[in-house]
C-alpha cells in the first residue's frame, strides 16, 4: 500500500491535528486504537497549556507523548513498561523533542516521581490494565498537584453486563477484556475515592467506528486481516466503544 492510499484510509475529519502526522509513522508504531485520535479527543475536554508537566502513563511507543508536546507545548514524561526508553528516545529525537519528552521505563505501581510534581496525567488505551484496582487512583493522584486534571481513553463497554462476555461476542472474547468498563462504571470507580471530581465520563462519538476503521487500515497495510476488526464489525457499537473519563484532583 502506498502512502497516499494509507493517508486516505486514516484521515479523520474529527481529528484535524492528528491528520497532519504521517499515517505510515502512526500505523507502524501504534499499539491498539489510534493514540493520536484518542489524545485529540481527550484534549477536547481536558485542555493543556504550554509548560505544563504531563504524565503520559502507559504511553507505548510515545506517539501520544510526542503529539501532546508538539501540539500543546507541554513537557511530557512518556512512561511505559513494555517499550524500552531507548526505543522511545529515538522517536523523540526524530521529532526534535529531546528535553521536552522524557522516556521513562517504569511499572505503573512503581513510578519514580515526586508527590505533587505533575500538572496533569493522561493515559491512552492503557489505564484499564492497571487502574481497575480500587486503590490505584489514590496511588497515582498523589503525584499531581491539587486541582490537576486526570484523563484517560480506553476500550470499554457501552454498559455493564452482569456476566461476560456479551453473548454475541463469545467467540472473540479474551479473558482480560473483563477490564473493559462503561463510562458509568469508571465514574463511580473514581468518585467513590473522594479524591477527585469527575467532570466527564462518556464514550467517544462513533468511537467503535473509528476503532474499526483504524484496525481495517492497519490490517490492509500489513496484508494480514485480524480478528479484532471482525469483532467490531459484528458488534457494530452495541457493546463496545472507546470510553473517555476526565476528573480533577480535589484541591
Amino acid at each position: 500500500m502506498d502512502d497516499a492510499e494509507l493517508e486516505a484510509r486514516v484521515k479523520n475529519s474529527r481529528y484535524p491535528r492528528s491528520s497532519t502526522y504521517p499515517a505510515r509513522w502512526v500505523v507502524e508504531n501504534a499499539m491498539g486504537p489510534n493514540p493520536l485520535w484518542q489524545a485529540e479527543a481527550l484534549n477536547a475536554v481536558l485542555p493543556l497549556s504550554a509548560g505544563m508537566r504531563v504524565l503520559d502513563l502507559g504511553c507505548g511507543t510515545a506517539l501520544s507523548s510526542i503529539f501532546l508536546a508538539k501540539e500543546f507545548g507541554v513537557e511530557v514524561w512518556a512512561t511505559d513498561l513494555w517499550i524500552k526508553p531507548d526505543e522511545n528516545l529515538r522517536r523523540i529525537d526524530d521529532a526534535g523533542l529531546r528535553g521536552q519528552v522524557h522516556p521513562i521505563f517504569a511499572e505503573a505501581h512503581a513510578l519514580p516521581f515526586a508527590e505533587g510534581f505533575f500538572d496533569a496525567m493522561v493515559s491512552f488505551g492503557a489505564y484499564h490494565y492497571f487502574g481497575t484496582d480500587d486503590l490505584y487512583l489514590g496511588y497515582v493522584a498523589r503525584l499531581l498537584r491539587p486541582g490537576a486534571p486526570i484523563g484517560m481513553v480506553s476500550p470499554g463497554l457501552v454498559e455493564e453486563y452482569e456476566t461476560l462476555p456479551p453473548p454475541h461476542l463469545k467467540a472473540y472474547w479474551h479473558w482480560d477484556f473483563c477490564a473493559w468498563h462503561s463510562p458509568a462504571w469508571w465514574r463511580r470507580h473514581w468518585e467513590k475515592t473522594g479524591l477527585v471530581t469527575v467532570e466527564v465520563a462518556d464514550q467517544l462519538e462513533d468511537g467503535w467506528g473509528d476503532w474499526l476503521r483504524w484496525n481495517e487500515a492497519c490490517d490492509a497495510f500489513r496484508g494480514k486481516p485480524e480478528w479484532e476488526a471482525d469483532m467490531l464489525r459484528l458488534d457494530a457499537g452495541r457493546s463496545l466503544g472507546l470510553t473517555r473519563v476526565v476528573a480533577r484532583t480535589v484541591s
